[in-house]
């Protein structure tokens, strides 16, 4: 049976009390207690590109969601891990929101890693409502989501994960450059900034011109590079609270899954397959052959072949244009 934690009802969770949930779940739990440990020994080298801050991080942990097989098939052959009747009996659970569980991630990126599930089995299809109110809940700490198409390796059930939001470089790039006074939405180029790829940064307001806003947001899309068709898999989406309180979205539309380096003969392959924290500035790569091989030129080639190097499409431009 899984274990429950409790915590204030749906008010703000306090940084100590999530601290407490994952000191009390490694106690538990011998396998994610491993993998925490493991990542006092994950290796990271800094690739500035442009005004972005990236790096790549050498973390073998994260073989089976970077290797994941999210074919229909394969999704459909194995127990959903995300519902509570498949997970480990070890692994703790918190409510932190009517239908959404809290729970740490086992397989970390970071030292502060949850991932926070549906109580329902259902598609991981677009952004969901409920991020912003679970984005409150957690204060100091980004909730993001990966569309089905943008590096989730649970894509038949939908979930959200939350890391600290100062340890994402694009998070901290959007803020600094990005006035909380401006409101609304700003596209990178309207930012002025030099990034190897195209994302929409985001302002919600406690009105009503921050509830179309937050509207916009959830009906984000990608468009994918072989059809031309809009699909809203194709989302990495952010939501955080900043320092003053005001709640930020950052949206990278993509327009596809993988890259091409993932499918390339073995003397050339490169296992990376970016999810929201690769599009946010700290590649993942879990095979130590492939850490040194990452330049600068390969990084850019492969944020430009899963999302837009260039300039958004217009009719993404469009969506998100601030009346």
């Amino acid at each position: 049976m899984t274990g429950k934690m409790t915590t204030d009802k749906y008010g703000a969770i306090p940084m100590v009390t999530l601290e407490e949930l994952v000191e009390s779940q490694l106690e538990a739990w011998p396998d994610a207690r491993r993998n925490y440990a493991a990542l006092r020994e994950t290796e990271r080298r800094r690739i500035p590109l442009g005004d972005l801050d990236t790096a790549i991080q050498l973390n073998p942990a994260r073989i089976r969601s970077t290797g994941a097989a999210v074919d229909k098939a394969s999704v459909e052959a194995r127990p959903c891990f995300l519902c509570a009747a498949n997970r480990p009996m070890e692994q703790f659970s918190a409510q932190v929101a009517p239908e959404w569980e809290l729970l740490v991630n086992p397989f970390p990126i970071l030292p502060m890693h949850f991932t926070i599930v549906s109580k329902t089995h259902e598609p991981q299809e677009s952004v969901p409502l409920d991020m912003a109110t679970i984005a409150e809940r957690l204060p100091g700490m980004a909730v993001f989501f990966n569309g089905a198409r943008a590096g989730a390796s649970a894509p038949d059930h939908l979930h959200l994960q939350a890391v600290l939001s100062d340890e994402l470089p694009l998070l901290r790039l959007a803020e600094k450059r990005h006035d909380p006074d401006a409101g609304g939405f700003l596209t990178s180029e309207q930012l002025g900034l030099d990034v190897p790829f195209q994302f929409v940064s985001g302002i919600i307001t406690p009105d009503m011109g921050g509830m179309v806003s937050l509207m916009k947001a959830t009906a984000a899309f990608g468009i994918d590079a072989g059809t031309g068709q809009r699909d809203p898999r194709l989302v990495n989406a952010f939501f955080w609270t900043d320092v003053r309180g005001l709640m930020r979205v950052l949206i990278v539309p993509r327009r596809a899954h993988r890259p091409p380096h993932y499918f390339m003969a073995d003397d050339k392959r490169l296992v990376i397959s970016p999810g929201a924290i690769d599009m946010a500035g700290i590649m993942i790569t879990p095979r130590r052959e492939d850490f040194p091989a990452v330049t600068p030129e390969i990084m850019r080639d492969i944020y430009g072949a899963v999302a837009f190097a260039d300039t958004l499409p217009r009719e993404i431009t469009e969506h998100f244009k601030t009346v």
